[in-house]
């Protein structure tokens, strides 16, 4: 079959996990566990065999002939000169996009069958997740932006449903609802932004993305579009300030947590700033915004990171911080080096949340670190694989996230944007320190979860201690895969012959530009060592603080050392807090003076204050009406002899 017509079926690829979904939500529960994980599990490994497929395929065209090809579907929506297809776009960016959603997603599928067993609604927790899946599919593989807002939508639905998957609880029920609201402020940017697309463009297809620079736009026209696209980003991929629902997404069972903050939801935002990047190309003003935001993000939750206690909420400032360095490659155009984070970042920030589950499966679902310690003893391949997690996020060669931090800051500095990198160097170094702490309190130090009884157990004062084992393989199993593509997958970025040469560089150029090269090999090879050193001097100052765990009174001897700064970063320096209060205060009294003023008084009013003029009239008209002839006769007669003075005065002039 030839390439094009295998590249023809991409509708396949979203196809598997959507029927995997529609036949659980149906039958689930006759189908009933495991066997509603496995199905799942199938359709989504099925889909990522299509999406190595179609890779090869796409792969095997000429480089010179154009590597896109677009499987038309059926006109979705045809009004006046608007129209939009269900069509799916296969090109390089999207290729590499459906490989590690589809791969990275089977793996977390694979686990979530032995680390749900048990839970009462154990097939619905699967349809949700191929539905899931198949919404992001349907996000990266749109062939123009309402089709990618149609995923977006599809996977902002399914971050409700699986956050608050344990509804029961208050905690993650609020915290669905948070992230649901939270996302549909970034929505409302990226629908204004189709809008003024479709306005001045005539077409939402990316195909016609190439056009731009000769549509001649105005420079505020291009920036606003730019804006509005990183607001809808910002919401998705959780930069500041609309990053407050990702940290409370913790709330949902582990699989969603690695899920959606690895391979999915979270990267959807990056994609739609690097499938647009025409626009940014043409505002450096929306780029620097872009690049500092993204900046700060990795800052300043690198540092809420330093004093959080739960090994997920670690995990998720973690990400924050990791997507803001993606925003920062995107900012100095450096898209290829965002999306090498991206796949980097799906690797390893996937095998420290399932490392992070595998944790809590053994410790009979407690999650304080400071009531851990010692693990490395009773669970070997979590630990063992979770370090190998934790040397490549601290970037430490030759491990993933060496090569794709390292190529970030890299860019930085040759665009010259020095004060990016040196934002970007202390947020590495930070990210190495507290992931030391992280895994030294989790696994190395004193056993400490036996001196106080698990989570679980609170309820049982003299409850008998249950010691940590490792989980079975069918969990272990997706973390060795993890920790195997962590530790080579840095590889699918080495330069081909010279050090501005690399491959992933080469195979999304046609659609997302490198960056700025450096002007010697040995300005770069000094960077990427400075980029190592960083690592390594975050790892030795975290062990020097942590290598004896906690203090003797259980104080945190990081925690100790920030002083009352500690309570500032232990609150996210209270901008949730400040945003709640901003909502619960002017936001409510200016919906309620909308509600009880204008609505009310105002358009309420005008609506029945016509409706009692025309009562009153009718009314007064009722009186006239009195049932007898003579007045009728009477009524007739003053009307006749009025139109005909009226008429003898027309004729006299």
């Amino acid at each position: 079959m030839d390439a094009r017509n295998i590249l023809d079926l991409a509708w396949l690829i979203p196809l598997f996990p959507a029927v995997g979904a529609a036949v659980l939500l149906l039958f689930g529960k006759r189908i009933g566990e495991p066997l509603a994980g496995w199905f799942a599990t199938a359709m989504i490994s099925l889909s990522f065999v299509a999406s190595l497929v179609a890779f090869f395929a796409l792969f095997s065209l000429h480089p010179d002939a154009a590597r896109t090809n677009v499987s038309q579907g059926f006109t979705w929506i045809a009004a006046g000169s608007f129209r939009a297809d269900f069509s799916f776009l296969v090109d390089p960016l999207s290729s590499t996009m459906i490989l590690f959603v589809t791969g990275v997603g089977a793996l977390i599928h694979l686990y979530a069958i032995g680390y749900m067993h048990g839970d009462p609604r154990f097939s619905r927790f699967f349809a949700y997740l191929n539905l899931f899946a198949a919404s992001m599919l349907v996000l990266v593989l749109g062939s123009n932006y309402l089709m990618t807002f149609m995923g977006w939508e599809g996977v902002g639905l399914c971050s409700y449903l699986l956050i608050s998957f344990w509804f029961e609880r208050n905690s993650a029920a609020v915290a669905g609802k948070k992230a649901f609201i939270t996302n549909r402020v970034g929505d409302f940017g990226f629908m204004l932004a189709m809008f003024m697309i479709f306005k001045y463009v005539g077409t939402l297809n990316y195909s016609a993305l190439k056009a731009v620079p000769a549509l001649h736009l105005g420079g505020a026209t291009i920036t606003a579009i730019a804006l509005l696209l990183f607001v809808g980003a910002m919401g998705k991929s959780a930069q500041v300030p609309l990053h407050i629902w990702l940290p409370d997404a913790m709330e949902g069972p582990t699989p969603v947590s690695a899920l959606i903050h690895a391979a999915t939801m979270v990267t959807a935002g990056v994609f739609l700033v690097v499938r647009s990047s025409v626009f940014y190309d043409l505002s450096s003003h929306a780029s620097t915004i872009v690049a500092w935001v993204g900046a700060i993000t990795a800052l300043s939750a690198a540092t809420v990171a330093l004093v959080q206690y739960d090994i997920k909420r670690v995990l998720a400032y973690s990400t924050i911080s990791q997507l803001g360095y993606m925003f920062l490659a995107a900012g100095v155009h450096a898209y290829s080096a965002a999306i090498f984070h991206m796949v980097m970042h799906a690797f390893f920030k996937a095998l420290l949340f399932l490392g992070a589950g595998s944790v809590i499966h053994g410790m009979h679902n407690e999650q304080d670190m400071r009531r851990m310690g010692g693990l490395r003893k009773y669970m070997p391949i979590t630990a063992g694989t979770f370090i190998v997690g934790w040397l490549a996020i601290a970037g430490i060669i030759p491990f993933a996230g060496f090569w794709s931090k390292d190529e970030i800051l890299a860019k930085a500095w040759f665009h010259h944007d020095y004060g990016l990198w040196a934002v970007g160097a202390v947020a590495a170094l930070l990210t190495a320190f507290y992931m030391t702490r992280q895994v030294w309190l989790v696994f190395y130090d004193g056993e400490r979860w036996r001196d106080a009884p698990a989570e679980a157990d609170v309820e049982a004062a003299h409850a008998e201690v249950h010691e940590p084992h490792e989980s079975p393989w069918i969990m272990t199993l997706p973390l060795v895969a993890l920790a195997t593509l962590t530790i080579f997958g840095g590889v699918l970025d080495l330069p081909f012959i010279n050090y501005h040469a690399n491959r992933l560089d080469a195979w999304l150029g046609p659609v997302a530009q490198a960056g700025h090269e450096a002007s010697s090999f040995e300005l770069a090879l000094g960077l990427s060592t400075i980029a190592l050193i960083l690592g390594v001097v975050g790892i030795i100052v975290g062990r020097a603080v942590y290598k004896n765990g906690l203090n003797a009174d259980g104080a945190d001897p990081g925690v100790v050392r920030l002083g009352g700064f500690a309570n500032v970063l232990a609150n996210a320096y209270y901008l949730d807090v400040g945003l709640a209060r901003f909502v619960s205060g002017p936001v409510t009294w200016f919906a309620r003076l909308l509600s009880d003023g204008v609505d009310r008084e105002v358009i309420d009013g005008a609506v029945n204050g016509i409706a009692r003029g025309a009562r009153e009239a009718g009314g007064g008209l009722r009186r006239i009406q009195t049932g007898l002839v003579r007045n009728y006769a009477l009524a007739i007669m003053i009307g006749m002899s009025a139109l005909l003075v009226w008429v003898a005065a027309r004729a006299t002039l």
